[in-house]
């Protein structure tokens, strides 16, 4: 018997079929993700010839959030996959509920980020140089600040724009993978969707600017999507609440309606902590 055919983890596009490969593979812990709040397990997933490394969490791993339904977690990740696929960016690894060795749970495709590339940086200066944006100024020790900054990047504007749609309460550094071949994805999308704005991330770099033509025409076709009988409302019906889909759409129409980036709101701390 041959070995499976393996997905390497980085720098490479998932093929089309990886949604099949995570949802029926035969899933194999092989250890913890110890930095994770929430129970993360490293595992492979073996289908039909082929194997991936992936990240499975099990709902019942899930720390209970006073602001978010107990158990809820894996669901919003899952939901966030199917919204970034909706977009045709690709922002999200393919991510699948399944059952597993410790019950339902979401399994997703596995993506090392490149070392060598750089998104975020601290600076000493008042304003960030060219080809970079400011996110704030950060304490780093012996009562002196810099200023953190990340690439003015059209993989991370488009990633601002899904967040601002998925309400994402949680957008760190550490959550970016950039990959050896050009590609960005971004990870941990259980605090999202929420009905109230809970919108925390590092990406304020375009905050008021207007949004490009790329992103508008994405978020019309969002707004079709997202409509009743649509086919993207139709997807993300088992997986959150009918008021958590309106809220959606009221993101996307205010969205369109604005034709900007979104601001701080000033009534919830606008980056998340520790921010990487």
């Amino acid at each position: 018997m041959s070995a499976p055919e393996r997905i390497p983890p980085r720098s490479v596009t998932p093929p089309p079929d990886t949604a099949r490969l995570l949802a029926r593979g035969e899933l194999t812990v092989r250890g913890r993700i110890r930095e994770a709040s929430n129970a993360a397990l490293y595992c492979t997933v073996s289908y039909d010839g082929r194997e991936a490394a992936c990240v499975y969490k099990p709902i019942a791993g899930e720390r209970p959030l006073w602001d978010f339904p107990d158990g809820t977690l894996a669901q919003r990740e899952v939901a966030a996959y199917e919204v970034s696929e909706a977009t045709g960016w690709g922002l999200v690894p393919p991510t699948v509920l399944r059952d597993g060795p410790y019950g339902e749970g979401m399994c997703q495709l596995w993506v090392e980020a490149a070392p060598e590339a750089e998104l975020l940086a601290l600076v000493d200066r008042e304003e960030p140089g060219p080809g970079w944006k400011a996110i704030g100024f950060a304490e780093v020790g012996e009562g002196r600040t810099a200023l953190l900054v990340h690439a003015d990047d059209e993989r991370l504007r488009r990633l601002a724009v899904l967040d601002a749609v998925l309400n994402n309460a949680d957008r760190k550094g550490g959550h970016l993978l950039p990959t050896g071949e050009g590609r960005l994805y971004g990870i941990d999308h259980g605090v999202t969707f929420n009905v109230e704005n809970k919108l925390r991330t590092l990406l304020w770099g375009w905050a008021g600017e207007p949004l490009t033509s790329e992103a508008a025409d994405v978020l019309e076709d969002l707004r079709t999507n997202l409509a009743e009988g649509g086919a993207l409302a139709a997807r993300l019906e088992p997986l959150i609440t009918g008021a958590e889909i309106e809220a959606t759409r009221a993101r996307v129409g205010a969205l369109l309606a604005s034709g900007k980036h979104p601001e701080p709101s000033g009534e919830w701390p606008a980056i998340p902590w520790p921010p990487v």
